[in-house]
C-alpha cells in the first residue's frame, strides 16, 4: 500500500492525540518501562493503558518487546518529544491569548 507522506504525518499526530497518550510519552521520557509498571504510575486500567500503547506502536511512535511475561515499550525516536513541547508552547499562548480576549470583553 502506498501511503503519502501526509497520511504517515496525520497517523503519528493522530496518535498523540489523547491526553492519556501524551501522559504514557510523558513517562517514558526517563526510558523504556513495562507495561505493569506505567499502569500503576500512570493510574490507568491495564486494558485502558494497553490499547492506548496499541496505537503508538502501531504509528510507530513507540517500540515494544516482550521479556518473559512482561511487555516493555519505549519512544522509538526522542524526536517525538520535541512535538510534545511545541504542543505545550502552542496551549500556553492559546490560554494566553484566550485570557487577554476576555480581559478586553
Amino acid at each position: 500500500m502506498d501511503r503519502s507522506r501526509n497520511d504517515l504525518q496525520a497517523e503519528i499526530l493522530a496518535a498523540l492525540a489523547h491526553p492519556n497518550r501524551i501522559r504514557i510519552l510523558e513517562a517514558l521520557q526517563k526510558g523504556a518501562s513495562c507495561n505493569c509498571e506505567l499502569a500503576p504510575e500512570l493510574a490507568l486500567e491495564q486494558s485502558n493503558l494497553s490499547r492506548h500503547l496499541k496505537i503508538l506502536v502501531q504509528a510507530g511512535v513507540l517500540v515494544s518487546w516482550k521479556e518473559g511475561l512482561r511487555v516493555n515499550v519505549k519512544v522509538a525516536d526522542a524526536r517525538v518529544f520535541k512535538i510534545l513541547d511545541l504542543a505545550a508552547a502552542l496551549a500556553k499562548q492559546s490560554v494566553e491569548m484566550r485570557a487577554e480576549a476576555l480581559e478586553e470583553a
